[in-house]
């Protein structure tokens, strides 16, 4: 999730107009909305000058990020691909696993909503949360590591795994068991999976992350859930994206970043893991 700091200056351009003409089109909405609900009903009418300013939050995103010398991780295209859904489900409940120099764009993309940051390093959360305390996150930890990834995803294919069931309460090796209580409680909109570390045989890997997200997708009362796997050029990200979100319910792939809908299997047990 965290971002090595050798963006490109173009690529930052590129980020930064993108942000802002979300920003606009945020205000535009808005104001708009406004319009409606105060021809609707004069009682709402909104007589305060704060009714046409952009929200606190909105500015302080917008000014972090076009002064800032490091860019996010993700690339302009990449971006879009949840930026988009975050436009039409917004507010909404977003998780992300991982929290990095994007964490604030996407808390921003979800103005309105709820979205929670998972990491595994203790040091970098308190980090950002000194420079952004409107973050909300909490502290992960991840017993897999990366060299685990051929015995968990073989693990991966028994009933204990693809039968669907509240992971805190699962027998699945590969189910996150220490997470938050309400982190299993809320009925999730969208799940980003871009973290833990993941990039070398000793680091924690993300097997146990996007088996989650799917599980939790699949245990919710009704509807859908977007779920994104992040780096998915790398070996457990394509192999575990494909085997525990199906490439049944993927939707697109853009750059490195995978974007699957998955629906409720609760209302219908009998639906198989994959379709």
């Amino acid at each position: 999730m965290r971002p090595k700091t050798h963006g490109s200056v173009s690529l930052k351009l590129l980020l930064i107009c993108v942000f802002i003409a979300f920003l606009l089109l945020f205000v535009l909405r808005s104001t708009l909305t406004l319009s409606r609900v105060s021809t609707s009903s004069s009682k709402s009418t909104c007589s305060s000058p704060k009714c046409n300013k952009i929200p606190s939050s909105v500015a302080k995103s917008l000014i972090h990020y076009t002064t800032s010398a490091i860019t996010p991780q993700q690339t302009h295209k990449e971006i879009l691909v949840t930026s988009k859904i975050l436009d039409k489900k917004s507010p909404s409940n977003f998780l992300v696993f991982g929290l990095g120099h994007d964490s604030l764009m996407w808390h921003t993309l979800n103005y309105g909503g709820r979205t929670i940051f998972l990491e595994e390093d203790e040091a970098w959360i308190q980090q950002i949360n000194k420079r952004f305390p409107m973050l909300e996150s909490y502290h992960v930890t991840y017993d897999s590591k990366v060299n685990q990834a051929n015995v968990l995803i073989e693990a991966g294919k028994g009933t204990e795994c693809t039968t669907i069931a509240d992971p805190r309460y699962s027998m699945c090796q590969l189910a996150l068991k220490g997470l938050p209580s309400e982190i299993y409680d809320i009925k999730w909109d969208l799940i980003m999976v871009d973290a833990p570390t993941g990039y070398y045989e000793d680091a924690p890997g993300r097997m146990t992350a996007i088996y989650t997200a799917g599980m939790m997708a699949r245990i919710r009362e009704d509807g859908e859930t977007h779920v994104f796997v992040h780096d998915v050029n790398r070996d457990v990200e394509d192999k575990f994206s494909r085997e525990f979100l199906c490439e049944g319910y993927m939707k697109k792939q853009v750059g490195r970043l995978r974007h699957f809908t998955i629906p409720s299997h609760k209302s219908n047990l009998n639906m198989p893991f994959c379709p």
